[in-house]
């Protein structure tokens, strides 16, 4: 199986801003590109895992919901990034992994899509250091 980040579209892009507030700025083919480039990371752990992403991304929008009767993706910036902040510094250290975990997968689609690399100067090379000789 390999995860399709589909079932929690709205979602996983509100936190997905929260995290890279840039990415607001997508249009609907850089989003694609991001959720890609996050599906074939995910591709590569085991299902249980996968699903445990989904699944989370489905917790933290019903805690958004309790929390301000609102999903993810209607909640003003500012409240996502409380509500994110509060989760990131939770006692339980699952809910803490789980949200640095999708922080990281946020990164990595903003950051490894072409047109962001290109815009912020990174020129990653396979020959390292000599490349830039």
């Amino acid at each position: 199986m390999s995860v399709s980040l589909g079932v929690v579209r709205d979602p996983f892009r509100a936190l997905c801003i929260a995290f890279v507030p840039e990415s607001a700025e997508l249009n609907e083919p850089g989003w694609r590109e991001l959720e890609s480039e996050v599906e074939r990371a995910l591709a590569d752990r085991p299902t249980a895992i996968q699903k445990q992403m989904v699944l989370l991304i489905r917790i933290l929008d019903l805690l958004a919901r309790a929390r301000h009767g609102n999903p993810l993706a209607a909640l003003t910036p500012a409240a996502r990034r409380e509500l994110l902040t509060r989760l990131q510094d939770s006692r339980w250290l699952l809910l803490r992994r789980g949200v640095w975990g999708l922080r990281t997968l946020a990164f990595l689609g903003y950051y490894s899509r072409p047109d962001t690399a290109a815009s912020i100067g990174y020129r990653a090379d396979l020959r390292g250091w000599e490349a830039r000789r």
